[in-house]
């Protein structure tokens, strides 16, 4: 006989861990979890810059943010396990009347919506942050000192440790190689290790996540787009508690790595599924360290230590969370547009909520089913880094 499960989710990161996790605690317990690679996170989670912000556009990026990270606040007690979460903050600074308007605005709808101690900063403020940068473009900026970092591979595996606990079992090195669907509805999932039945299948494959709809006949709207990292050697005189500091002008962000900084730039990419990481690409972003902080011109990188990972680009760069329209039983948790790690808290919920009763608290689900795309009611996201 094959292995039947209630749930099957194919995709083992931060997100399937998340689901498998409030699945679980809401009592559904024989779900199993699909794994193509011999461990976890592997994929999108493991190379993450591990960023969490409620700092956000749009009222429902917000609310995820401001179920996710209380969340992730309290996670050891939620898990048994640590998130590593450093509540630094998030500093965007403007150097354009345009760039300071959209942040005044996103401040009024944060608060509108119940964000506390979020903060529009005077150029002065700014400069006493990182003392050693040149803020004299400068003109304002916005803090949340409740934003942060946490460790994306500790909140994945704590969510999968106690979801193991609660019964849910991982099959690693297990790789979905179809998914059955009879007259709109899924039966099952076909595996290199055998079938596995089962009427509720979620997709959480990151940037694989189009190849695994169709496995179902279904078209998804998500595409990957690397990005790449540039972690730093020591370096000394940093501030204790710097925050992520985001260059508005340029796309330019950084945040403490140890003793170390950890350096990204948004640079031209087209899509694609690519993790290679080009060491070209350390020249230009120390070009744009240097010219934000002077003394970054003396930040000394070892390339063997950079990575690349990828997004999974949804068109409005929001999440595509929910039943898929086309065939019963098959739920999406993709699309996340690089705000995956930050958000797992919330679409774990979310996406439980949706396959256990069919409606959620946390946000209008129907603002983030894929069916928005067709009907003209994509949300644009513009605080994307």
């Amino acid at each position: 006989m094959p292995e039947a499960a209630d749930v099957v989710i194919i995709g083992a990161g931060i997100v399937g861990s998340s689901i498998a996790f409030h699945l679980a605690e809401a009592g559904c317990t024989n779900v199993v979890v699909l794994e193509r690679e011999t461990r976890q996170g592997t994929g999108s989670t493991g190379k993450s810059m591990g960023g969490v912000r409620a700092q956000f556009s749009t009222d429902v990026n917000i609310r995820m943010s401001l179920y996710s990270i209380p969340f992730l606040n309290r996670f050891e007690e939620a898990t048994g396990h640590p998130s590593g979460y450093k509540p630094h903050g998030y500093l965007f600074m403007a150097t354009t009347q345009p760039h300071l308007d959209y942040l005044c605005t996103n401040h009024a709808r944060q608060a509108a919506l119940g964000l506390q101690g979020a903060q529009l900063l005077k150029p002065a403020d700014i400069a006493k942050v990182l003392p050693q940068m040149r803020s004299d473009d400068i003109i304002g900026g916005s803090f949340c000192p409740t934003d942060g970092f946490v460790d994306p591979n500790s909140v994945m595996a704590g969510f999968m440790a106690r979801a193991l606990e609660r019964g849910v079992k991982l099959r690693r090195a297990t790789e979905a190689t179809g998914i059955h669907v009879e007259h709109g509805e899924i039966t099952g999932v076909e595996t290199n290790q055998g079938p596995i039945s089962t009427r509720t299948v979620v997709n959480a494959a990151g940037p694989w996540a189009a190849g695994v709809a169709k496995l179902a006949g279904e078209e998804l709207p998500v595409e990957p787009l690397r990005r790449m990292l540039v972690p730093t050697e020591p370096f000394p005189g940093l501030p204790e508690h710097l925050p992520m500091i985001i260059d508005m002008s340029t796309g330019f962000h950084f945040r403490q790595e140890g003793v170390g900084l950890l350096l990204s730039w948004a640079h031209d990419e087209k899509p694609g599924l690519r993790m290679d990481f080009d060491p070209s690409y350390i020249e230009k972003v120390l070009t744009q360290a240097a010219n934000r902080v002077p003394c970054f011109a003396d930040l000394a990188v070892n390339p063997r230590r950079c990575w690349a990972g990828c997004y999974e680009m949804s068109p409005d760069h929001h999440s595509i969370l929910g039943p898929a329209p086309n065939v019963r039983g098959l739920f999406f948790a993709n699309g996340f547009s690089g705000h995956g790690v930050m958000h797992s808290p919330a679409t774990g919920r979310i996406v439980s909520d949706l396959i256990l009763s069919g409606t959620t608290e946390v946000i209008d689900a129907r603002e983030l089913n894929v069916q928005r795309f067709a009907e003209g009611r994509a949300i644009e996201e513009t605080a994307v880094l």
